[in-house]
């Protein structure tokens, strides 16, 4: 059961990195203005599903053996960074759908140069939690 817990929350948060990667990705490159809002809605609950997934990990590890995931130096650092960017990124998301009426479109697109960039940040410091940790 404990795999199949992990094998679970992996996938939500799997779903949650193609949201917020592709979806910014799309915007920059095949996007129109027309479609920005919808893209946004799309990468704001991408940033979400990454959140409570990766809070879901703790949890079935509580759960399972009583404790938080023992991780210490580089993997707690990738960790920072990835709970940084999930809260830049919905952060951004909420002003971009607040505001975007009002945006030129140069601030539009820097604001999905910005989540894109999260998102790559996002899926390196996984990488980097993964393997140290």
């Amino acid at each position: 059961m404990e795999n199949l817990s992990y094998a679970l929350v992996q996938v939500v948060h799997n779903f949650g990195a193609v949201a917020v990667m592709g979806g910014a990705a799309f915007a920059l490159c095949l996007g129109t203005v027309a479609l920005y809002r919808k893209l946004a809605w799309l990468v704001g609950f991408g940033w979400m599903a990454q959140a409570m997934s990766g809070m879901s990990f703790a949890a079935v590890s509580y759960h399972y053996y009583g404790k938080l995931p023992d991780i210490h130096g580089i993997a707690m650092t990738a960790l920072l960074i990835k709970m940084l960017c999930a809260v830049s990124g919905v952060s951004i998301v909420i002003i971009y759908l607040r505001y975007s009426t009002n945006l030129t479109i140069e601030r539009q697109h820097l604001a999905w140069q910005l989540l894109a960039a999260l998102g790559l940040i996002a899926l390196t410091a996984a990488a980097f939690l993964r393997w140290f940790s």
